[in-house]
């Protein structure tokens, strides 16, 4: 049964309670992003559409797909009301008190689109039975993990960037399939698509799965597909949808001949395969061993330290480098690997769907593959994992444990990005309050169906305070401060890589063991 949301007076006041909160982190520390918005502020609305991909005064360029250009066009309609300075394409680094409170509120009211599509995911939640209390009600769970989402809010209201506003077009995709509502989802899906290509990690759940449900209508008795029942119609209307986006958000920029142009500025390869904050995936692991393989090799006397290439990729840089024993990584054998690591998600939705929630269950992966193994992923690209996991979640004991793993982890590793001392306490106590609560609600949910965790699960998680005593007290008081900098942002990195892989793996094993399950009922 669905949970009724509309006429309840909790969700409102829950995301009431939580925008009021944002707006105290007005004048908390910002990142460089910052000053990258302000710069693209300052482009769409100085210059003409011709030039937005080809300005490069300030080294922050447009690197975003045309739809969020035009985004940024429009609030630059309502920032010229606050500081005409913030529009100037020579003005680096400007950040007046309106120039920080007009960025700072953009944000706030774009989270309105998320408030939005987070209400209707919560509307999709599946409640056995009504709960009296509702404190223990999965679609109120659910509205808190999302909109209280420690991850997204950090990242957006403290160090800025407009990921809750993103996130609110994919959430509503997400509904509107779980709906049923498969050409609306993927309006959705491809306008957030335009605004941001980081939304190609999940493109091919998106794309097997209309195929599968949308454009083949019917099953046989088996659940096996019915090949017979393709749907050209369907098909076409599907196309028109995806392409009417896309022609809108490209279409200009091909009819002046620059989509080369726009194309390089979005995939910028020679950026190198690790962010300046490693994400904690497989590269960083594979960055590790590569550096430790090295070391002993020149202990042992088999390798050169002469010959060695500089180990620029523990240096938090963002560029190319060369592995010293380990064959380096180029894009393609990247792409190749994220591929690969999808396509058992792939196979089973397109074998048995399962409904919305086998989608769900197939982009949730995909997107951790994504983040496991693509070229040069950030840090924060762990969100497109966790914020749809929250919806299963509330619904599945193995998945709440999941969740648990990848959430704590994941968000754990965003902390290098808060590296003030004024945000340390901020970011340790907003951490805290999150994930006690999402122990202590989950385990409410799911309180006569066994632990969530299993005891080594939770030591692991218990070691990420030692990981954090070490980065915070320990290493500033050693010697090897001043010669080894870059020592804690290695350790959180590969802390978390090790939970956030062990999630992926849980995750594939309760994928692929239900699909053994539901085959083992059909005989």
């Amino acid at each position: 049964m669905a949970a009724p949301v509309e006429s309840s007076g909790w969700f409102p006041a829950l995301a009431i309670a939580v925008s009021l909160l944002k707006c105290l982190f007005i004048n908390a520390y910002h990142s460089t992003d910052f000053e990258v918005h302000r710069n693209w502020l300052a482009i769409t609305h100085s210059l003409p559409v011709s030039r937005w991909y080809y300005e490069n005064t300030s080294e922050w360029t447009l690197d975003y797909p045309p739809l969020f250009a035009w985004f940024e066009y429009g609030l630059s309609q309502a920032a010229v009301h606050f500081d005409r300075g913030m529009l100037v394409v020579e003005n680096l680094n400007y950040a007046s008190p309106a120039t920080i409170l007009f960025q700072r509120l953009s944000v706030v009211f774009a989270d309105l689109v998320f408030i939005y599509a987070v209400k209707e995911c919560c509307t999709t939640v599946r409640e056995e039975k009504s709960a009296k209390d509702l404190l223990r009600r999965p679609c109120f769970v659910l509205a808190v993990l999302l909109l209280w989402n420690f991850g997204l809010f950090i990242v957006d209201h403290i160090h800025f960037q407009y990921n809750g506003f993103l996130f609110g077009f994919l959430l509503l995709s997400v509904a509107r399939h779980l709906q049923a509502r498969h050409l609306e989802g993927a309006l959705w899906f491809s306008i957030v698509l335009n605004l941001k290509h980081i939304n190609l990690y999940v493109a091919p759940a998106y794309g097997i799965y209309l195929l599968r449900c949308f454009c083949f209508t019917q099953d046989n008795a088996d659940g096996s597909l019915r090949w017979r029942s393709f749907s050209p119609v369907r098909l076409v209307s599907l196309g028109a949808v995806v392409l009417s986006v896309t022609a809108a958000s490209f279409g200009p920029f091909v009819a002046m001949g620059q989509l080369p142009q726009v194309l390089s500025r979005l995939f910028p390869f020679k950026r190198g395969l690790c962010h300046a904050y490693w994400a904690p995936n497989f590269w960083a692991l594979y960055n590790v061993l590569d550096k430790a393989l090295s070391m002993l090799g020149v202990r042992l006397g088999l390798l050169d330290v002469a010959g060695l290439p500089k180990a620029s990729m523990t240096g938090g840089l963002v560029q190319e480098f060369q592995h010293a024993v380990l064959p380096s990584v180029s894009p393609p054998a990247a792409l190749l690997c994220t591929l690969l690591a999808m396509l058992p998600a792939l196979w089973c939705v397109w074998r048995r769907p399962s409904g919305g929630r086998g989608f769900l269950r197939c982009l949730v992966q995909c997107a951790l593959a994504s983040f496991m193994f693509s070229w040069h992923v950030h840090e924060k690209a762990v969100l497109l994992a966790v914020l749809p996991l929250s919806i299963l979640a509330v619904e599945s004991r193995r998945d709440a444990g999941i969740f648990l793993m990848l959430a704590t982890t994941g968000h754990y590793s965003l902390f290098p990005l808060l590296f003030t001392p004024a945000e340390f306490p901020i970011k340790v106590l907003l951490m805290l309050l999150f994930t006690i609560y999402s122990f202590s609600a989950l385990r409410n949910l799911f309180s006569g169906e066994g632990s969530l965790l299993h005891p080594l699960e939770a030591l692991y998680l218990l070691g990420l305070v030692g990981v954090e005593v070490l980065c915070e007290v320990v290493f500033p008081l050693s010697p090897w401060q001043s010669t080894l900098p870059f020592v804690p942002l290695l350790v959180t990195s590969v802390y978390c890589a090790l939970g956030v892989s062990y999630s992926f793996v849980r995750l594939y094993v309760s994928l692929l063991t239900q699909e053994v399950t539901e085959k083992t009922k059909r005989l």
